[in-house]
């Protein structure tokens, strides 16, 4: 699933130097909303939003920061879609604005490639890599072969790599390889929550899907990788059976009110670091 950062949203948080919470997805927010990530050990942003000295500060302040990249598609508020937008393909369904990349372009590899190290340059601790279902879509071997050869040259910077979702990517070069040796983690969106596009609401996974993800989830973490779920609910029963279901594999998880992920969870949606 894409997210799609949405920045100078004004967040009213009240403001504390303890961190109390142990993963937090912020891509709605920008430089001048990052009280409400202070509570947050890890926290993932837009790091294209933030200059050195912001994440810089984040760190000191016992952060470790994520940022987010766009591996597989291509947004047309970003600053960079004219010059890239000829290798788009499909329309990315529900986000209008954006589209589909061809990631065996060259030039997309070198540029993404370009755009990672301007990010960890920065001094983010890892990368939150989105939309290696572009796999998915276009289950080609050029696309294959695009994917990986873009998670190697984030490998290169010494980053830690999070994939958001790309399920069909990865259990697909854990099958070929026999290793998931490209990524450190996997971030699983709508575990155990659901999103209707339509409507804008929340509501709990279709059962069968959700014994997908966590099928999926746990091959991941067998291969010795870190899993992190994201989901979109104010259900306390819901996010009560995610943190459960996270307690007992040692995973880490937030829960949204939004998806544009623009404001910390309610009140005790969040297991407080033991």
């Amino acid at each position: 699933m894409k997210m799609i950062p949405v920045v100078l949203m004004l967040c009213a948080c009240t403001r504390t130097n303890m961190i109390k919470y142990e993963y937090g997805v912020f891509l709605g927010l920008d430089s001048d909303d990052t009280d409400c990530m202070e509570e947050y050990r890890i926290i993932v942003l837009d790091a294209q939003y933030f200059d050195k000295e912001q994440i810089q500060a984040l760190k000191k302040s016992g952060h470790t920061v994520y940022s987010y990249i766009n591996l597989g598609s291509l947004e047309n508020f970003r600053p960079y879609y004219d010059k890239y937008s000829k290798y788009t393909l499909d329309v990315y369904e529900n986000w209008e604005e954006e589209r589909w990349v061809d990631v065996s372009a060259p030039e997309w590899q070198t540029f993404m490639q370009e755009l990672a190290v301007e990010l960890t340059d920065k001094g983010c601790d890892g990368l939150f890599v989105d939309n290696t279902d572009v796999y998915y879509h276009y289950p080609t071997e050029d696309i294959f072969d695009g994917v990986t050869a873009i998670l190697r040259s984030f490998r290169e910077q010494g980053a830690y790599i999070s994939i958001n979702g790309g399920d069909a990517y990865v259990s697909e070069y854990a099958d070929r390889f026999g290793d998931l040796d490209i990524i450190d983690a996997v971030n699983q969106e709508t575990v155990f929550s659901a999103i209707d596009f339509d409507s804008g609401t929340f509501s709990r996974n279709d059962p069968d899907e959700q014994r997908y993800f966590t099928e999926y989830t746990d091959k991941v973490s067998s291969f010795g990788k870190d899993v992190y779920l994201l989901e979109y609910t104010s259900d306390k029963a819901l996010i009560n059976e995610t943190d459960r279901f996270c307690k007992d594999r040692g995973y880490r998880w937030y829960a949204s009110q939004t998806l544009e992920l623009l404001y910390p969870s309610a009140d005790g949606s969040q297991r407080v670091i033991e």
